[in-house]
């Protein structure tokens, strides 16, 4: 006997999906960590690096120049010797921050209940 498909009552998601549309920005590798570094203002590529240690020059050169085309983080070169990039949020950008927020707080609290998972055993 097979099992009788349930519908779906939550309101479908409007053509194209918002939720996949925002998804899409921040989906990329470190793209929440670049996004999240530049929250405080204006950064250098060098200062991103030393802020995510782990992420390779390649990768954060490749995320950032996606972030640009998208839209979220603006790009500055500045015309000192020898010449310097900076990097910050542009308005759009910006807006994903409080979201971002929500993601760090449900990690603390993910990460405290597998804490306490782990020490009941």
């Amino acid at each position: 006997m097979s099992l009788k498909m349930r519908k779906n009552k939550s309101p479908l998601p409007p053509e194209p999906c918002m939720l996949t549309e925002c998804m899409t920005v921040i989906s990329g590798a470190w793209a929440p960590n670049v996004i999240w570094c530049l929250r405080a203002g204006q950064r250098r590529f060098s200062e991103l690096r030393s802020d995510i240690p782990p992420v390779s020059a390649k990768v954060l050169s490749r995320r950032l120049r996606e972030l640009e085309s998208r839209g979220v983080i603006k790009r500055y070169v500045r015309s000192t010797s020898p010449p310097s990039v900076e990097y910050e949020l542009t308005p759009l950008g910006a807006e994903l921050i409080p979201a971002l927020e929500a993601i760090v707080n449900v990690g603390h609290r993910l990460k405290a209940l597998r804490e306490a998972v782990t020490e009941s055993f």
